[in-house]
């Protein structure tokens, strides 16, 4: 598997612990979320580094729209710590990145 794709399903279990935990969506994400993760999706498959690119939050070239990159930053505030739970092996492995 890419790297690209790591960070694609990383960001996609993010969004959805967000939506169903703060946001209390159980099932399907709710609109505002989709759109999130379809952005972030796009934002990744169009990245200039490709497979040899760092985290986002440590790239020199941000991407993101300001509302997007706040958003984003919230979701990962918030799932970050929380997929320690959910999967720590997901949550070690990205740590270690």
């Amino acid at each position: 598997m890419s790297r690209i794709e790591k960070e694609k399903g990383i960001v996609q279990l993010m969004i959805s612990l967000y939506c169903s935990k703060k946001e209390k969506n159980d099932g399907e994400m709710c609109p505002d979320c989709q759109a999130l993760l379809s952005y972030s999706h796009l934002r990744l498959m169009n990245c200039r580094y490709g497979e040899e690119k760092s985290t986002c939050g440590k790239c020199r070239t941000q991407c993101y729209k300001r509302d997007m990159k706040e958003r984003i930053k919230a979701v990962m505030r918030f799932s970050g710590p929380r997929l320690l739970f959910y999967r720590p092996f997901e949550f070690f492995r990205h740590l270690v990145k």
